[in-house]
């Protein structure tokens, strides 16, 4: 195959990688929308459309075995592959978090703990996703870099949450059904998990950027 060719077939996957992880930051934000309003219908879609989110993966993970297979790529194009192939399987991860979040979003009890800010801790590891995607599309490192550097002080606002959603129920009576406050509350703490979970996947996308650029393993591990 002309280089040429080929140049087009990686050029090509970081397109259709970076096309997956717009539909996944599409879906996410949907995700967190209809947690914040309650909003059923919202919700179901997020559910109903993570099938094109496991397409797309399907498809670019074939993508990537070929070009493996086929081209029998070397050095910074094969770091690049591999890099791309790690990618989508976070993306598609961080799409079965959504679908969660949706879910919660159907199922919980949102006037519970209002004081618990589901918004803003989505809205920085969404952040995270869509510049770690950025970072990946352009192949900057040092973005990579401070964007993962960013995952402490989310850490931090999901174990803070989790800690004063725990604090509450151990000293405060509550009339509610003890079955229907322990399901409201299980499920909150699982979505402060998964918001958070996100984040972690956002810094193994910005991990596999620094390696695919810098051959640099350090966020790897």
């Amino acid at each position: 195959m002309a280089r040429t060719e080929y140049q087009e077939q990686l050029d090509e996957l970081r397109s259709n990688v970076v096309a997956m992880g717009e539909l996944v930051i599409d879906r996410y934000d949907a995700a967190l929308t209809a947690l914040e309003a309650k909003n059923e219908s919202l919700a179901r879609e997020v559910i109903e459309g993570d099938g094109d989110v496991n397409e797309s993966y399907l498809a670019l993970e074939g993508d990537c075995i070929d070009l493996f297979a086929l081209q029998q790529p070397v050095a910074s194009d094969l770091r690049f592959v591999a890099s791309s192939f790690k990618i989508i399987t976070d993306l598609e991860r961080i799409a079965d978090l959504a679908v969660n979040v949706a879910e919660y979003a159907i199922a919980a009890e949102r006037e519970r703990y209002p004081e618990i800010d589901l918004a803003h801790i989505g809205t920085e590891t969404g952040a995270m996703l869509a510049e770690a995607v950025a970072a990946y599309e352009a192949g900057d490192a040092e973005l990579a870099a401070e964007i993962a550097d960013r995952d402490d002080a989310v850490d931090r606002l999901c174990s803070d949450a989790s800690n004063a959603i725990v604090e509450d129920l151990i000293r405060t009576e509550y009339d509610d059904d003890p079955a229907e406050l322990m399901d409201d509350v299980s499920r909150l703490l699982l979505t402060v998990r998964d918001l958070e979970r996100v984040g972690d996947h956002a810094v193994n996308v910005c991990a596999r950027t620094v390696y695919m650029t810098d051959h640099d393993t350090e966020l790897l591990y």
